[in-house]
């Protein structure tokens, strides 16, 4: 009996988890279209439906209930028997998966205090932008942004979301900034989306400036480069400025910022929690984002 494609029981396994064809399409880095494709071609493969799809989202139909469990199994054993064929990490090696611009901006540049509490553990950063599979992966702890929701972890605040105004004194020196108004003769900088700027553009109630314009940079720690190189201001996340504007690469600009309700936080696996290694991890980074004022801030009062 030919068996169905492996591409297409790792979307039906993810889309299944999360009852939502966009959210498979981010944990398996493709588009939305196709994994819908391969859920269609997998059902046509077995003459069944494994999913209704309902206005209120995706339902299980009783065949995919029933066929999950098995699949789930069939997964975790070829993770099991991979990890077994890989060579060991050693055991006081502790993986960490991390976002790039929060590696880069944040936990590097904190990592040899935690080498001097700890120095019996190995630290291996891993970064990347896509959602680790704990299942799968050999990953201790991460740090991820947004809602603190996901499955199969257990989460901690780590740093709030404060959207801060930036740019580099030596642009601020040639052309300044003393009111909203003036932001029209700068280069704004975005992030990927590019809707940070209208939506705090917006809560200024200033209407005389197209928040769509300027450039836009797919990673944080491109956007805050470009604004330390001069090319703009950018609107970038207060969690990853404090080195630069400590150290005079990066000066804010208008004392207006702006809260979100992401954050960013530290998951860790359920099966992972109590290893003294990663308790001892999370727990400095705790201390870190708290010596660092990260949790609590609260913005300025908003003044066009």
């Amino acid at each position: 009996m030919r068996l169905p494609s492996l591409n297409a029981l790792r979307a039906f396994e993810s889309a299944a988890k999360h009852l939502s064809f966009r959210h498979a399409a981010g944990e398996l880095n493709v588009t939305p279209g196709a994994i819908s494709q391969q859920i269609k071609k997998l059902e046509d493969e077995l003459g069944l439906l494994l999913f209704e799809r309902r206005a209120s989202g995706l339902v299980l139909t009783e065949a995919g209930v029933a066929y999950l469990p098995s699949i789930r199994r069939a997964f975790q054993t070829i993770a099991d028997a991979t990890a077994r064929l890989r060579p060991k990490l050693r055991p006081d090696t502790l993986t960490v998966s991390v976002l790039p611009s929060f590696a880069i901006k944040w936990l590097v540049p904190r990592l040899g205090r935690f080498h001097e509490r700890a120095p019996e553990i190995d630290v291996r950063v891993s970064s990347t932008n896509r959602l680790v599979d704990f299942a799968s992966e050999d990953v201790d702890i991460g740090v991820r942004h947004g809602l603190g929701r996901w499955p199969g972890v257990r989460a901690w605040r780590l740093a709030d979301e404060v959207l801060v105004p930036v740019a580099s004194p030596a642009l601020l020196a040639r052309k300044p900034v003393a009111c909203v108004e003036d932001l029209a003769s700068h280069v704004l900088l975005h992030d990927g989306l590019r809707r940070d700027w209208p939506i705090w553009i917006s809560t200024l109630g200033f209407g005389g400036l197209d928040p769509g314009r300027g450039p836009s940079f797919s990673d944080d720690g491109l956007l805050i480069q470009a604004a330390i190189d001069g090319q703009g201001i950018a609107l970038a996340r207060g969690v990853m400025l404090d080195r630069d504007i400590a150290e005079g690469r990066l000066v804010q600009v208008l004392d207006v910022e702006l809260p979100s309700d992401f954050a960013y936080y530290i998951i860790v696996p359920d099966r992972k929690v109590d290893l003294p290694k990663v308790a001892l991890f999370r727990d400095w980074l705790l201390e870190e984002a708290e010596a660092a004022g990260a949790l609590g801030h609260r913005p300025a009062r908003l003044q066009p």
